[in-house]
């Protein structure tokens, strides 16, 4: 689930609202952004920039508090400091669209507006060579988990419809949520036990959500030979909604599950079918994607609005992956690793992209990064990918952020795409 994009004259008290609609834990963050939409109702515009570095306190180098602070600065009348935050924005690959924004018309006479304007639209200009790979027909999948066998063939999961769907020759839908008592189809990864794993969750986008399921999470096996769901661990239900949102192998018999909603990690042994939390709710904000080191001693997780952090299995201690460059490291969702480089997908940033960041020789930071593919016209909002040899596949268009407010979809959209990119 992923934040709303901000639109042109949207008020920066809807912005705010929107950007962390659904980050429920209380947290300095929280606190300081209260202030600011506060602070901006009262027209304070001092207390509204005392807020946002507040929130970077909190947060830093986090791109809606970044634009926050710009937008605090312009409406205090420092231009020039407006200015230089949104300049620093697009240094690290994100731009808002400010050109559009109202309240940012009078940067448009200060002697470096250009230089800004020019960063900004280059920064949407389509990069990438990309081939498009699979593509579906159906315009209310809304894919999210992807694999791909050793013979080519894809398999798909739908968060509408909570469907797998394999995709060959033809299209084959091969696991239904009705028939098989799974829910939306998130991240999915082919075992070495030679099932297809998937993490599922019974989420509003759902179409077949109701009140006995909603807010349900857990692992599921697809057995292809057999045709049936084998397995499935499930998480109690909570008071508070939960979603299983990625997982990888670590090794034969166990599985790491990323929780989205709290910031959990869990830990699911295949033999003895266990499904232990070994990272508490809280610790991080919004694990979304994440992947084992060369070494098998790490992961690496994706937190959507914190950043990159590693995770050592021995003990499950966190810390912070930094870049040596400005370079934001936030809004990613799938996440996988090519060599000595993670391979990311950020969809929480704009514009959206598909990103090789290069570790430093103790694997502790980024060194540097290159653009695999950057606001292709078939993106609209990419999630998930897969990495196939020197290849990398991923979901080009979920359409996630075509929901509106009551989980409906708007007629017409395109069917699942998957396109292809080199890697070397």
């Amino acid at each position: 689930m992923l934040p709303a994009l901000l639109k042109k004259g949207q008020t920066l008290l809807v912005f705010v609202c929107l950007l962390i609609s659904n980050m429920a834990l209380a947290d300095a963050y929280s606190d300081a952004r209260s202030e600011l939409v506060a602070a901006y109702q009262a027209q304070d515009f001092a207390a509204m920039q005392d807020a946002a570095y507040k929130a970077l306190d909190a947060r830093p180098g986090y791109p809606g508090a970044l634009f926050n602070l710009a937008f605090a600065k312009v409406l205090a009348g420092d231009n020039a400091g407006s200015l230089e935050t949104l300049s620093g924005l697009v240094v690290t690959g994100v731009d808002y669209n400010v050109a559009d924004i109202d309240e940012f018309a009078a940067l448009k006479t200060l002697p470096n507006w250009q230089t800004y304007a020019d960063s900004a639209t280059a920064l949407h200009e389509p990069a990438g060579d990309a081939s498009v790979a699979y593509s579906h027909d159906a315009g209310d999948f809304i894919p999210e988990g992807i694999a791909i066998d050793d013979d080519g063939v894809l398999y798909l999961g739908s968060i509408r419809h909570g469907s797998i769907v394999r995709i060959g020759n033809d299209v084959e839908e091969i696991s239904s949520a009705v028939t098989a008592g799974h829910w939306s189809v998130f991240g999915m990864r082919l075992g070495p036990d030679g099932g297809l794993w998937f993490a599922s969750a019974a989420v509003p986008e759902y179409a077949g959500v109701n009140d006995d399921i909603a807010g349900r999470t857990g692992l599921f096996r697809f057995d292809l030979d057999a045709g049936v769901i084998s397995e499935r661990a499930l998480l109690p239900k909570g008071e508070e909604p939960m979603v299983l949102g990625d997982l990888v192998f670590t090794d034969d018999d166990t599985i790491h599950a990323t929780e989205s909603l709290t910031g959990a990690l869990y830990r699911f042994s295949v033999s003895s079918g266990e499904l232990t939390e070994v990272i508490a709710p809280g610790t991080l904000r919004s694990m979304q994607g994440l992947v084992q080191d060369a070494s098998g001693q790490f992961l690496y997780v994706a937190d959507y609005v914190g950043g990159l952090f590693r995770v050592r299995l021995s003990d499950y201690s966190v810390e912070r992956v930094t870049s040596v460059k400005p370079q934001s490291l936030f809004g990613i969702d799938g996440l996988y690793r090519y060599g000595d480089e993670l391979i990311a997908i950020q969809n929480g940033i704009r514009p959206n992209r598909v990103i090789a960041f290069t570790l430093s020789p103790d694997a502790t930071s980024i060194i540097t990064s290159r653009i695999l593919a950057r606001n292709l016209p078939e993106f609209d909002e990419p999630t998930l990918g897969v990495v196939v040899g020197d290849d990398f596949f991923f979901v080009a268009n979920s359409h996630w952020n075509r929901f509106d407010r009551e989980a409906n979809l708007p007629e017409g959209l395109q069917g699942p795409i998957v396109l292809k990119i080199s890697l070397r």
